[in-house]
């Protein structure tokens, strides 16, 4: 893949120069997990991350164990890993209480997960687009208060499991509004993986006209194996 698009480089419209990866997999990944994985065993994961030339490793949720069991070990993880020099470890605060314990535990960097789905917003963190916007704002505020960097994740902007399609507008609104409290990164996230290049290029040029490139992110899942495909859209765009 890397030779076709170093061949094809002058066909292809602005592909941009570098590319930064965070890597999502001891959070993100390890929460799908039926099985709790051992506290150990993620620390060890994440060093071995670290060791790998990655930039971001997201490293954990500091979310309510009752919400998500295989995160409940957040403070002795975030506290047990090694902090490579020139790596940023961000972890996941749905919270007031979550940010100040993710700050005790020694984060220094955080990230908001909102949607642009109502019926995932209330599914999936029990609460509206609006009300949650409210706390993200709150925790967004505190960490600037403190000089802590923060993320914000939009699920669903290519599809809903409820909704079904989502239109780029409402992804639009809620990237603006994330960005105007403060987030320095947006990530569209293609939770369902039912995204294609199609709607990945309507969905980022709408974003686009509000937000500077330069300031999104894309996740994607590929769970109809359009995952390299979408990327590859992001990246020309």
């Amino acid at each position: 893949l890397l030779t076709l698009i170093a061949m094809e480089s002058s066909q292809l419209p602005g592909l941009p120069e570098y590319v930064k990866i965070v890597e999502v997999g001891p959070r993100d990944g390890l929460q799908n997990e039926k099985v709790i994985v051992p506290t150990d065993i993620k620390i060890e994961f994440i060093n071995k991350l670290s060791q790998t030339g990655l930039s971001v490793i997201e490293v954990t949720s500091f979310v309510s164990s009752r919400w998500v069991p295989q995160m409940a070990d957040h403070t002795e993880v975030m506290k047990g890993i090694r902090q490579y020099p020139g790596v940023r470890y961000p972890v996941l605060t749905p919270n007031l209480q979550g940010f100040h314990r993710a700050v005790a535990a020694g984060a220094t960097e955080i990230s908001v997960f909102g949607a642009a789905s109502e019926s995932f917003s209330k599914k999936n963190i029990n609460c509206s687009i609006e009300e949650s916007m409210g706390k993200f704002e709150e925790v967004v505020k505190s960490a600037r208060h403190m000089n802590i960097p923060a993320r914000g994740y939009v699920s669903c902007a290519l599809g809903c499991p409820y909704e079904g399609s989502i239109t780029p507008q409402k992804v639009t609104e809620v990237s603006k509004r994330l960005y105007s409290m403060g987030c320095y990164e947006i990530s569209l996230g293609d939770t369902i993986g039912v995204g294609t290049p199609g709607s990945m290029k309507r969905m980022l040029e709408s974003v686009m006209k509000e937000l500077p490139p330069g300031a999104l992110a894309v996740h994607c899942h590929d769970t109809y194996g359009q995952a390299l495909a979408n990327i590859l859209t992001a990246l020309q765009v």
